[in-house]
């Protein structure tokens, strides 16, 4: 177990150390940064000014050991805009952010793993037909066009919930819904096959023939090996919310980083968006981590193997 924890360990500081990289190289795969954050009209003065006050003027090695340093402590830098430290910036983004993968994702799991239950135990049912359009319905749907249809049906039309913005409960439910429907589908359509799976498994038909109810038969072995495979989809989903609600916040005008990161790119705020981008990663890899883990405790298979 402590193996299997350590190497996990030391794969997720291999893809911190390779977000490093691209984060700082980022803004530097065209050239000279400053051409990029300062606008077309500046004067060669204020280019040498701004160039020497970020430290663009120095060797790149040393520019990225800086960077890496002020890094490990959250000193991202200033933003350009605010002209306040960015690391607060994305903080004070972080909780609407959170708030909305979170509610997405319960809701993706407790309408897609019944589905998938009901349509993986009987296979070509009613439930099974329903459960099936409901994946492929998730799965293929533009997400910013059902976001504007929810709009226009829920907000403009029917006025049950708010058009955009962050106030009460029911403001979070139809981001949340067109954030989480594709996760839904993808939990669906895996739980549906992990249990078509497992019900033909040879153990399967051992502990029927012992005489168990098929109650105990579907909670104790099925759904206990189906939750294998739904537990690193969650957790990778969850991640994969959090840092991709760039569209959906945008939609909604919904206060989380996703919104920040698309206004500091357009305001040209570079190093707003590498600490976005920074932070971000962070918490995806910390997020893979714990899956990973857990991961671990439900498959004994991976601690030993």
């Amino acid at each position: 177990m402590q193996r299997y924890i350590l190497s996990s360990l030391a794969q997720s500081a291999l893809v911190l150390i390779g977000v490093f990289v691209l984060v700082f190289f980022m803004v530097r795969l065209t050239g000279d940064p400053t051409a990029v954050m300062l606008a077309r009209e500046a004067s060669p003065q204020q280019v040498a000014a701004f160039r020497h006050e970020m430290g663009f003027d120095r060797p790149v090695l040393a520019q990225f050991g800086d960077f890496i340093a002020k890094a490990l402590v959250g000193n991202f830098g200033n933003s350009l805009h605010y002209r306040t430290p960015a690391l607060p910036l994305v903080l004070e983004r972080l909780p609407a952010s959170l708030e909305l993968a979170f509610v997405a994702l319960i809701m993706a799991v407790v309408i897609g793993i019944p589905l998938g239950l009901a349509g993986g135990g009987r296979p070509g049912g009613w439930s099974d037909l329903i459960g099936r359009g409901v994946g492929l319905f998730g799965q293929t749907i533009p997400t910013f066009w059902l976001a504007l249809v929810m709009i226009i049906v829920f907000s403009v039309k029917l006025r049950w919930f708010p058009t955009s913005g962050r106030s009460d409960f029911r403001s979070v439910l139809m981001p949340a819904f067109a954030l989480g429907l594709p996760t839904m589908g993808r939990i669906v359509r895996l739980t549906r096959s992990s249990v078509v799976e497992i019900m033909g498994e040879d153990y399967v038909r051992t502990a029927r023939s012992k005489g168990l109810s098929a109650r105990t038969v579907f909670y104790r072995h099925v759904l206990r090996n189906a939750a294998v495979s739904l537990i690193s989809v969650i957790g990778i989903q969850f991640g994969y919310m959090l840092g991709g609600s760039v569209i959906i916040e945008s939609v909604f005008a919904w206060p989380g980083l996703g919104r920040l990161a698309i206004e500091s790119i357009s305001i040209r705020d570079f190093p707003l968006v590498q600490a976005i981008a920074l932070f971000t990663s962070v918490i995806v890899i910390a997020l893979n981590l714990l899956t990973d883990i857990a991961y671990s405790f439900v498959d004994p298979r991976i601690r030993y193997g």
